[in-house]
C-alpha cells in the first residue's frame, strides 16, 4: 500500500474516531436515555430562555416600532427558540456524526407508514386539535382571570384578535403575514423535532407513559401561556402518542405544523378581507 493511500486511510480512521467520541456532555444528551431531572430540564429549558429574550429584547422592540406583541413573541422564538432547540439538534448531530446530521440524534424518521395512511391519521388528528382546543377555550380564559393576570404578558390572556387590537389594520395584517412561515410553520416542526424525535425517544423506559409525560413536560414549556396547560394536555397527547405507538415522527409533524399553518393562515386572511371582529 502506498504512503499516500495509507495517509489517506489514517485520516478517515481518525475522522470517524472523533465522529464517534462526541464528548462526555454529547454522550449523556446522546444516550438511549435520559435521566428524569436532565428530561425535565431539557424540556423546560427553552420556555425559559424565550421568555427572557421576550421580556429583556423583543416587547421593548415591538413596543417601539408600535407592533403588537404577537409579533414580539415570534420575534423571541426566532432568537431563542430556535438556536437552542435547533442548534442542540445540529451540534449533537456533528459530535456524533463529524458533520451537520440528525441521524442517531432524532428518532422516529424510518418512516414506518405509507403515505396514504399517514394522511388518513394526521387529518383526524388535526380535526380534533382544532375542535378540542376552541372548544376548551372558556377553560383556558377561567384560569388566566383566576391566576395568570398578573403576568407581564400584553393581550396574552384573550384570542388572537384581543392581542391585536388597537393596531392599525395594516400593521396587525403584517405582524399576523410575517408570522405564518415562522410560528406557523418553522417552529413546530423545530419543536416535534426537538420535543419528540430528541426527548421522547429518550423516554422509553416508561413505556406508553412516555408520550404522556411528553406532552406534560411539552405544555409546562409554554411559560408564556400556562393557562393553557390543562387544555394542551387534552388536544396534543394523541399525537404523540401516536408517533410513540407508530414509531413515525410525521405524525405529530402534520398534526402540530398542519394545525398551526392552517390557523395562521385562514386568520391572516380572514383580517385581511375584514371578517374578524
Amino acid at each position: 500500500m502506498s504512503a499516500d493511500r495509507t495517509s489517506v486511510l489514517g485520516m478517515e480512521t481518525k475522522s470517524t474516531a472523533q465522529g464517534a467520541r462526541p464528548g462526555r456532555v454529547a454522550e449523556r444528551l446522546l444516550a438511549d436515555r435520559h435521566s428524569l431531572p436532565l428530561s425535565i430540564a431539557l424540556h423546560l429549558l427553552p420556555g425559559v430562555l424565550i421568555v427572557a429574550v421576550y421580556l429583556l429584547i423583543a416587547r421593548p422592540l415591538t413596543r417601539a416600532i408600535g407592533y403588537p406583541p404577537f409579533l414580539g413573541w415570534a420575534i423571541a422564538m426566532l432568537l431563542a427558540l430556535a438556536p437552542f432547540e435547533l442548534g442542540l439538534l445540529l451540534w449533537l448531530g456533528r459530535r456524533r456524526n463529524g458533520r451537520f446530521s440528525l441521524r442517531g440524534v432524532v428518532h422516529y424518521l424510518d418512516k414506518p407508514l405509507p403515505r396514504g395512511k399517514l394522511v388518513v391519521l394526521v387529518i383526524p388528528l388535526i380535526v380534533w386539535f382544532l375542535v378540542v382546543s376552541f372548544a376548551l377555550m372558556p377553560m383556558d380564559s377561567f384560569f388566566y382571570e383566576l391566576l395568570f393576570r398578573w403576568l407581564p404578558f400584553e393581550g396574552a390572556g384573550g384570542g388572537l384578535t384581543d392581542g391585536l387590537a388597537g393596531y392599525p389594520h395594516s400593521v396587525m395584517v403584517v405582524a399576523l403575514a410575517v408570522c405564518i412561515p415562522l410560528t406557523g410553520l418553522a417552529f413546530p416542526v423545530i419543536e416535534e423535532l426537538y420535543f419528540r424525535g430528541f426527548l421522547m425517544s429518550r423516554l422509553s423506559r416508561l413505556g406508553r407513559w412516555a408520550p404522556v409525560l411528553s406532552t406534560v413536560l411539552f405544555s409546562l414549556y409554554h411559560l408564556w401561556s400556562p393557562w393553557v396547560f390543562l387544555s394542551r394536555v387534552v388536544f396534543f397527547l394523541p399525537g404523540p402518542w401516536f408517533v410513540w405507538r407508530k414509531k413515525d415522527l410525521r405524525v405529530s409533524l402534520g398534526m402540530h405544523a398542519g394545525t398551526t399553518f392552517l390557523l395562521q393562515t385562514l386568520g391572516t386572511l380572514a383580517l385581511l378581507l375584514n371578517l374578524l371582529p
